[in-house]
């Protein structure tokens, strides 16, 4: 039984071999755990669904665009409001970025850099 294969499949590595997928091989170099679940059954992966759901509401179902670089642009700029802005309940009421900081300030060990350098914004 195979789960997840856009994100599994491997690909004929020439003189090499096998290698695995691309998106596997990053999450393995930066030290990210990647789970995967089972195919047609959303409610496995339930708040990175919600989270797409979320980002077409704000997004391609609100808005028309004339070229898919407006559609990037209007992505990227809700992004940061939402992750340095939006206060969430879930979060006790802080915005991702205070959410991510203050874990990362009680558990410095379980990152291997500021989350920072990573989130869209005056930084990237």
């Amino acid at each position: 039984m195979c789960y997840g294969v856009q994100f599994v499949q491997r690909d004929q590595g020439g003189p090499l071999g096998w290698i695995g997928h691309i998106f596997g091989r990053v999450c393995e170099q930066n030290g990210i755990e990647h789970r995967l679940t089972k195919p047609y059954h959303p409610w496995t992966n339930g708040q990175a669904e919600r989270m797409v759901r979320t980002i077409k509401e704000a997004t391609v179902k609100s808005f028309r665009y004339t070229s898919i670089n407006e559609l990037r642009r209007h992505v990227r700029d809700w992004l940061v409001a939402y992750n340095f802005a939006k206060q969430l309940k879930a979060l006790r009421f802080k915005t991702t970025y205070e959410a991510i900081e203050e874990l990362r300030k009680s558990k410095p060990d379980i990152f291997n850099m500021k989350p920072h350098h990573h989130m869209l914004g005056l930084n990237t």
